[in-house]
């Protein structure tokens, strides 16, 4: 079973989608919270709750899908070096080859 907010995203398969709803909601509750004590204005505290949760879930949305990106690029880099140790080892293009003294005059 999947749940979709707002009927088009999938908040089980896309990946940081269920942590950003669910950071959206307690900001959301902090800040209308917070609005609430500060003027007893229960319209507009909703209405600070309602950008509470947009900006908080957009803010740890783009933070969360920027380390995702990252983390790829991390591991696309370390997947290519093992491949590139598994391909260069034992031969003259490995980096980790003692060179010696003939093999030196060779080249």
């Amino acid at each position: 079973q999947s749940f979709k907010l707002l009927g088009f995203l999938d908040v089980k398969s896309v990946p940081c989608a269920r942590e950003s709803v669910l950071y959206g909601s307690v900001g959301s509750f902090v800040v209308g919270l917070g609005h609430f004590l500060a003027t007893s204005r229960v319209r507009r505290s909703c209405d600070f709750a309602v950008g509470g949760f947009i900006c908080t879930m957009l803010g740890y949305w783009f933070y969360c899908r920027y380390n995702l990106a990252q983390q790829r690029i991390r591991q696309r880099m370390l997947k290519e070096g093992m491949r590139n140790k598994i391909l260069f080892e034992g031969s003259s293009l490995d980096p980790e080859r003692k060179q010696t003294g003939n093999e030196r005059s060779d080249s």
